[in-house]
């Protein structure tokens, strides 16, 4: 299955009650206090009552527009879980000239019904406070006074941005319930900005054009007999276009098992300028086309430019590659080489903060630094290389062709045979793969020339885990075996990232905990250090939780801590896709020895399964003889996204699978 199979943009009809209703801060009423639970989702821990934003453009003498955004936001919370949306955080850029940006809360207080009266308590100025996230952003955080269960707390605040090129995205949903959300643009005709409703419902849409004026005051000296300064006053008139959206009773967005980024499938609205037409100048395009767009990113002083540079490494360059003749040697010497000399500082982004020569001389570098290192030295060795611009799934899906669509950049190689991707700022990761984080359905290859095109990020190839089980049972239901597990491509190195820095002893501890207590001895890792190859554990297990003894009668499930016992599907209906990141199979190989004295009364039968249009299945075969018994079990799916239609199958194909797993041997004594 292709991933542009996958409309995330399907939008269901969401009719608007039109009956007017005004929704404003300081009106809370006792019925609304009085509530006890969310009338159409009696689970919710709180729910946004209103929601209202609006972005409108300031003009400011000698500096030109602004953009100034306001929100404001009534919450009721229902319970203790829901504490949290008391609190609300804006982040913001606090830099300089066309970054600057600003932000201030207000009208912040909390509501609670006290004998039959509205007690009101405002936020006081220890409840507000503001924290550096990294060297780009800062936060401005409040903190409602008095919450408790039943509460309602208010508040608003103002965002003043010279960031004109792209509009705060504004959410309709969230994880809790609204009822009601309203968001309003009054964009100047100067400004064309590409607009983009995501998710599942879409909200009723009113545009209005107005005019509006704005005065410009100049001043000029002449140098004459007698210097002077006059001051004078234009006025501009312009079109103002308005904007309403508006929505009510959107449900809240759940999160469940398999879910990319929650927020690709959220309602909101995104805005990116597309062009300015200003005056008697030339249109100005900005991002009108993908082409556009990475042709912009391209020619930056910070990625081009960085890109072209290969002086300071090339001598250390004819020493990796001295000796090799094959481009697949090649490829894995300089991938490692980037790998091992320049760390990931843990800064994403598509352009170079300090340079590719400063990283290179540091040994440290953000994203593109060391990518963009990366892609120039395959290309120095003759190789046909080019950067891939990428969306990471904390980042969201790139919707429509803007800048900040994009925040992640890597090498990739074209072949014979396909593309060859690369990450190098993992140290875990292979030709072909890459980081999760990475994994977000597209990206953007770009060619010298300033042409680009689509790149299908998903892995093609199944990234396994391989388990062989050989264990007895004796007549107190102790079992006692040996365990191999082999993991493969992304399952190797995810493993190989969540062990690298926990001591063995801990592994082995929370191994033995979180498998119904178990003993483990014979530890032993293999290929640990060598990526390329799977990452195999293998120790022996003794239990004596793992099986049930009632009467003459021993009960063990023949996967033993490896059973599946949870659907990770609960929803009725699913309306975003199943993202599993990359194709799998899980192999188990079981060879069970039966005590003496015993018989095997019950065998769960042998069973096979299969979803519709090869996405996956399950085998379950089991055979036995008067002394032991041997189980195959295999579960894979064969791509990496499900479309949502396809929900319902796979839960029901998991009911089953589960079903059939939690089946118990019945050894009876003779």
């Amino acid at each position: 299955m292709k991933t542009k199979h996958f409309v995330l943009l399907l939008l269901v009809l969401f009719y608007f009650d039109g009956r007017a209703q005004e929704f404003k801060l300081g009106k809370v009423s006792i019925a609304e206090l009085e509530q006890k639970v969310h009338p159409k989702d009696t689970a919710a821990v709180a729910a946004i009552l209103f929601k209202k934003g609006e972005d409108r453009f300031e003009y400011l003498s000698g500096e030109g527009f602004r953009v100034i955004t306001e929100v404001s936001m009534r919450i009721k919370i229902y319970k203790k879980e829901g504490y949290d949306w008391s609190n609300y955080a804006v982040r913001f850029i606090p830099g300089s000239g066309s970054m600057k940006e600003s932000v201030s809360f207000d009208n912040a207080v909390t509501y609670n019904l006290v004998g039959g009266k509205i007690e009101k308590t405002k936020l006081k100025s220890e409840g507000e406070f503001e924290e550096k996230l990294n060297r780009y952003w800062n936060r401005k955080k409040i903190t409602m006074p008095n919450v408790k269960e039943g509460s309602i707390v208010e508040f608003s605040y103002r965002i003043v941005s010279n960031r004109i090129g792209t509009l705060r995205e504004f959410y309709f949903q969230g994880s809790i319930p609204v009822n009601y959300a309203e968001y309003r643009t009054y964009i100047p005709e100067y400004f064309i900005y590409n607009t983009k409703m995501k998710g599942f419902i879409s909200p009723k849409v009113v545009v209005e054009k107005n005019p509006k004026s704005i005065i410009i005051n100049s001043k000029e000296r002449s140098n004459g007999l007698v210097s002077k300064t006059e001051f004078s006053n234009d006025k501009i008139e312009y079109q103002e276009t308005k904007t309403t959206y508006t929505a009510v009773n959107l449900p809240a967005m759940k999160e469940e098992a398999f879910v990319n980024n929650i927020d690709n499938y959220t309602s909101s609205v995104i805005q990116e300028l597309s062009m300015t037409k200003y005056p008697n100048e030339a249109i100005k395009p900005y991002s009108t086309d993908w082409n556009a767009v990475v042709r912009t990113i391209y020619d930056d002083g910070d990625f081009g430019a960085e890109l072209n540079k290969t002086g300071y490494f090339e001598d250390d360059l004819k020493a990796v590659v001295n000796g090799l003749a094959s481009q697949d040697e090649i490829i894995l010497a300089i991938f490692n080489h980037v790998k091992s000399i320049v760390k990931w500082n843990g800064y994403n982004g598509y352009s170079c903060i300090d340079g590719v020569k400063k990283a290179y001389k540091d040994k440290t570098g953000n994203v593109a630094e060391i990518n963009l290192m990366l892609t120039a030295m395959l290309r120095t060795v003759g190789l046909k290389a080019n950067p891939v611009l990428i969306s990471t799934r904390a980042n969201g899906i790139s919707f429509f062709p803007n800048h900040s669509a994009f925040n992640y950049v890597i090498a990739a190689v074209e072949t014979s045979e396909g593309l060859i991707l690369l990450d190098a700022t993992s140290k875990f990761s292979n030709p072909n793969v890459l980081p999760f984080r990475d994994l977000n359905w597209i990206g953007r290859l770009i060619r010298k020339d300033g042409t680009s095109e689509e790149v299908d990020l998903m892995p093609k190839k199944s990234s396994n885990n391989n388990v062989t089980m050989m264990y007895s049972i004796d007549a107190t239901g102790k079992i006692s075996g040996k365990l191999r597990h082999q993991r493969t491509d992304h399952r190797a190195m995810n493993f190989r990232s969540e062990i690298e820095n926990i001591k063995e002893e801990d592994y082995l501890e929370k191994l033995e905990n979180e498998n119904k207590k178990i003993e483990i001895a014979d530890y032993k890792r293999a290929n640990e250090k060598d990526i390329k190859m799977p990452i195999v554990e293998s120790c022996s297990f003794t239990g004596t939780n793992l099986c049930e003894i009632i009467g003459e009668k021993i009960y063990v499930n023949p996967l033993l801590f490896f059973t599946d016992e949870q659907n990770p599907f609960k929803q009725e209906v699913r309306e975003y896709p199943i993202d599993y990141g990359f194709p799998f199979k899980d192999n188990y190989t079981i060879n069970i020895d039966i005590p003496d004295g015993y018989r095997i009364e019950a065998l769960p039968k042998s069973a096979i399964f299969n979803i519709e249009n090869n996405i996956g299945d399950f085998k379950f075969i089991a055979q036995a003889s008067e002394k032991d018994i041997q189980i195959s079990v295999s579960h894979q799916i064969n791509v990496s996204i499900v479309s949502s239609e396809y929900y319902s199958t796979l839960k029901d194909f998991y009911n089953a699978l589960i079903a059939k797993e939690t089946e118990k041997i019945i050894l009876k004594k003779i």
